[in-house]
């Protein structure tokens, strides 16, 4: 598919070992939960490559010296309900002072078209790095409308993690918010005639949390 420079393709042995677990479809809920977890701490080190530090003066047992933090305020991860909740305590093990903000998106079931339902964010949510998430990326549809959600809201600094996308999402995403960083983790080949992923690994909201 096309090549965008907003779109970052992982490719490391750990997350395709992972990634293949992930997919099984024997792999039970507890593991399912986990591997997504474990998935998106090793992404997260990576897409928080160019956040920004501050300089701060730190006594070693030997001297004084200056040293480079995130500041504390200045991270938010909004996952977008309900699947993206599997990947908020992955980037809670890199950053666990990140503040969680909700987008509730629904797809109408006829159209495919996503619908938003719910959006409650950060006080300040305007000045932070958020970090918008969900493990699937389909038509692109919710993922576009809620990075237009938190843009309406004053977010300028956007990025958005998946861990299993399509191209056409991929596609979609990136024509749409060519600013927005995008991670996946693993690209698929196509979606089927319901919009599901495939070879994908099934809704992953429903393994996540064992209701189907």
């Amino acid at each position: 598919m096309e090549q965008y420079p907003n779109v970052f393709v992982f490719d490391h042995p750990l997350i395709k070992h992972k990634v293949s677990i992930l997919r099984d479809k024997n792999t039970g809920m507890k593991q399912f939960r986990e591997l997504v977890e474990e998935i998106t701490t090793l992404m997260t080190y990576e897409s928080m490559r160019d956040v920004p530090l501050e300089p701060v003066e730190v006594e070693t047992p030997l001297e004084k010296t200056t040293q480079y933090r995130v500041p504390e305020e200045s991270i938010a991860v909004v996952p977008i309900l309900r699947a993206g909740l599997g990947m908020v305590e992955g980037i809670h093990k890199v950053f666990p002072t990140a503040r969680v903000g909700h987008i509730g998106m629904y797809r109408d079931e006829e159209t495919l078209e996503p619908q938003e339902y719910y959006c409650k964010l950060p006080e300040g949510i305007e000045e932070k790095t958020v970090f918008l998430v969900d493990p699937m990326l389909a038509t692109g549809g919710s993922a576009c409308d809620a990075l237009s959600a938190l843009k309406k809201r004053g977010c300028k600094k956007i990025k958005f993690m998946a861990i299993i996308a399509a191209p056409a999402g991929v596609r979609a995403v990136a024509t749409a918010h060519p600013d927005v960083p995008v991670y996946v983790s693993t690209l698929d080949r196509e979606l089927n005639e319901n919009g599901y992923i495939l070879p994908g690994l099934g809704d992953a909201g429903d393994r996540l949390y064992g209701t189907k």
